[in-house]
């Protein structure tokens, strides 16, 4: 139908005439209540927001002296993270001299990072700043379909 057809259709039901494919051949129209439509995106905007899961960073520290039993707590702590999705930063001190030591320190990262090479990737691998050494670990990303794949098996 014609635009002024179109447009006094919509007044009459006093409702909003909206342009939905404006390049099509004819143009294509609908005859809507434009703020009503305005509210119920917002809300599925902020219902699809609140749904999303942020990622965040956490921190493990780590010292060079740190003994075989208390790595091994801090893998769990970092475990845990990462079965929360969360990326871990790996942080190892240095103090006074043994920044010397920097290879027998990337000895230790590499097998703090073994002890989790089953739920995480590396996403950057260790780094010397300073007196500090940096590894950034991630959640190994096919974990969630295997999780969703084993939850199929278990219901049917």
């Amino acid at each position: 139908m014609g635009f002024d057809k179109a447009m006094q259709l919509a007044k009459d039901s006093e409702l909003d005439l909206i342009e939905v494919a404006p390049k099509a051949t004819p143009p294509v129209c609908k005859i809507m209540d434009y703020g009503k439509y305005l509210y119920h995106q917002g809300k599925a905007d902020r219902k699809q927001k609140k749904s999303q899961k942020k990622t965040e960073v956490k921190g493990v520290r780590i010292g060079f002296k740190t003994g075989e039993h208390d790595l091994n707590i801090r893998a769990k702590q970092a475990r845990k993270f990462l079965e929360e999705r969360n990326m871990v930063k790996v942080t190892l001190l240095f103090k006074g001299r043994e920044v010397v030591y920097a290879d027998m320190a990337m000895g230790k990262m590499a097998s703090f990072y073994k002890n989790l090479s089953d739920i995480a990737d590396q996403e950057q691998s260790p780094k010397k700043h300073g007196h500090t050494l940096t590894m950034i670990l991630t959640p190994k990303k096919h974990e969630a379909k295997d999780t969703q794949r084993d939850e199929k098996e278990s219901k049917g």
